[in-house]
């Protein structure tokens, strides 16, 4: 899976300034003592992120936005989908392309779950039975494959071959979201008892969010 920054409207003085509106207030950068030229956030904007944040007053959090472009396996994106509040997506459609397929290959296999209708256990398939999976798993791919290539060369139009295309096939999308909604869906997503594949696409956009210089305690205050 790969995830990507596109783009990055606004930072944590303008979550500070959203919510100083309310009292027609408004902050400034200041400038940073040990470093002449650059500029920091003020202890005082640093405290009220960090208030906002805790009583869970997400609306000045909105005021930014962040597009990543994300490749995953499709039912991955069919999971990530399901947070609509807050984002805006557009993905690959294969009724106009038709280029040759890529798959999702795990790096093991988990065990079924006792006692719970989803999730896994904590069980990794080894030996014959992670052999014989990892056999069959790859045979289904190929064949999908070769199915959905014939069908192309026979004249069938691409929005009815991509029928044969399994769950496990990659695909991409941009996605754009407020701030406050990139947080929600990062803690939702990285809670143990998310499915593993969605916990590691949401270590990565911490990754990549938390290491945004301008949104540090914004994104902190959000997630922790």
């Amino acid at each position: 899976m790969e995830v990507k920054l596109i783009d990055v409207m606004g930072d944590d003085l303008r979550v500070a300034n959203a919510a100083r509106v309310s009292f027609h207030k408004e902050s400034e950068w200041w400038e940073d003592p040990l470093d002449p030229g650059s500029k920091i956030l003020s202890e005082q904007d640093q405290k009220l992120i960090a208030y906002l944040a805790k009583h869970n007053h997400w609306t000045p959090f909105s005021h930014v936005q962040i597009t990543l472009r994300e490749k995953v396996p499709i039912f991955v994106a069919r999971q990530r989908f399901k947070h609509m509040v807050g984002f805006s997506y557009n993905e690959v459609s294969r009724r106009y392309v038709d280029d040759t397929p890529e798959f999702f290959y795990p790096d093991s296999w988990r065990g079924r779950p006792v006692g719970a209708k989803q999730g896994s256990s904590d069980e990794v398939l080894k030996g014959t039975d992670a052999w014989l999976t990892n056999e069959a798993y790859d045979i289904l791919m190929k064949a999908a494959t070769e199915v959905y290539n014939e069908m192309l060369k026979r004249g069938v139009a691409p929005e009815q071959a991509r029928m044969v295309l399994p769950q496990s096939m990659m695909t991409e999308y941009y996605c754009t979201g407020s701030l406050a909604a990139w947080a929600r869906a990062y803690k939702l997503r990285s809670d143990p008892h998310s499915q593993k594949e969605i916990q590691d696409l949401a270590a990565k956009w911490n990754e990549i969010i938390g290491s945004l210089e301008k949104l540090k305690y914004s994104w902190q205050a959000l997630t922790t």
